[in-house]
């Protein structure tokens, strides 16, 4: 199973102090960038919420959004008391010196009041960013596999295509091989006559061995793609492999064993690539040459999928 590196999670965790709201935005990056976007209540949440994603998510651009809201534990008519004695308090000293002053009004005494209210502990704000964070975090992976399931579909689909064209390509394989061989054969006999024309008795032995190597050797260099196709076929066994393993970090207490999937899979279509290049320099038929170029296609639009894969 793999992983898209685009997905969205969401998630909100409540209490009776309040409640925190957690976003997890995520798109394709060669390495794991996140950025956060708290208020000032909650930042100190971040290291936490950063673990937390740091041992789900090995890649991807990561944005991390979040709020707060606290309950509404009084009205307009409600006020502190033991505010308001020391704002009288407060007042008549001050009108001691200056007489004039002005009486706040009802709406600011009101402001004031929940303002020097009790805050909520910062231990129930950590304990709710957890809470949010670590389900979001399980929607976003949910999400990341399920787009990750379409992409490995689609490389599988154009996996198929591949190993059909091999087949294909190892069908003709005897039969434009024959070709070949009386093509050089007639090459040969064309050389041995224009080097003597009175015939091949004229022809020292060293020669011919000679003529006959070198036409030997092109036809070994440009006609045997056994090799290319066999490799082909290695690696399509290693792309279903990698596109049907689980994800190591998705196993609890599981070991990295080095790179993401991603990764691996563009390092495999660099190789195939290479091998379908070789395979259309050595191609000694038309049909060949357009199967050189179908597989590139193919790896092409495998290899454009795979940039969005963790």
């Amino acid at each position: 199973m793999i992983r898209s590196m685009t997905a969205f999670g969401n998630a909100r965790a409540e209490s009776p102090q309040g409640s925190v709201s957690i976003e997890f935005r995520t798109v394709n990056s060669r390495f794991l960038d996140v950025s956060f976007r708290l208020p000032d209540e909650l930042r100190l949440a971040e290291s936490p919420i950063r673990e937390q994603l740091g041992q789900v998510v090995k890649r991807g651009k990561v944005e991390i959004r979040a709020s707060y809201t606290r309950p509404e534990v009084q009205d307009q008519s409600s006020l502190d008391l033991h505010y308001l004695t020391r704002i009288a308090t407060q007042l008549e000293l001050a009108r001691q010196y200056l007489p004039d002053i002005a009486a706040p009004s009802l709406a600011e005494l009101t402001s004031a009041s929940a303002q020097n209210s009790p805050s909520t502990d910062t231990s129930v704000w950590l304990s709710l960013c957890t809470q949010a964070s670590t389900q979001a975090l399980t929607e976003l992976l949910a999400a990341r596999e399920r787009e990750g399931r379409r992409l490995a579909d689609m490389m599988l689909e154009c996996a198929r295509n591949i190993t059909a064209i091999v087949n294909q390509v190892e069908v003709e394989l005897p039969e434009l091989l024959a070709e070949h061989q009386a093509k050089i054969a007639s090459k040969l006999r064309d050389a041995l006559t224009a080097a003597s024309p009175e015939g091949f008795a004229q022809i020292s032995g060293t020669e011919l061995t000679a003529r006959i190597a070198q036409e030997a050797s092109l036809f070994s260099l440009r006609i045997d793609v056994a090799e290319e196709l066999s490799r082909l076929r290695s690696h399509i066994a290693e792309l279903e492999h990698l596109l049907s393993a689980e994800p190591e970090a998705a196993r609890p207490g599981a070991k990295s064993q080095g790179g993401s999937v991603g990764k691996r899979l563009d390092f495999l279509f660099q190789e195939m690539n290479r091998e379908a290049n070789t395979l259309g320099s050595k191609a000694s038929a038309l049909s060949v040459t357009r199967a050189a170029i179908d597989l590139k296609l193919l790896i092409e639009q495998m290899r454009e999928q795979t940039q969005n894969i963790e």
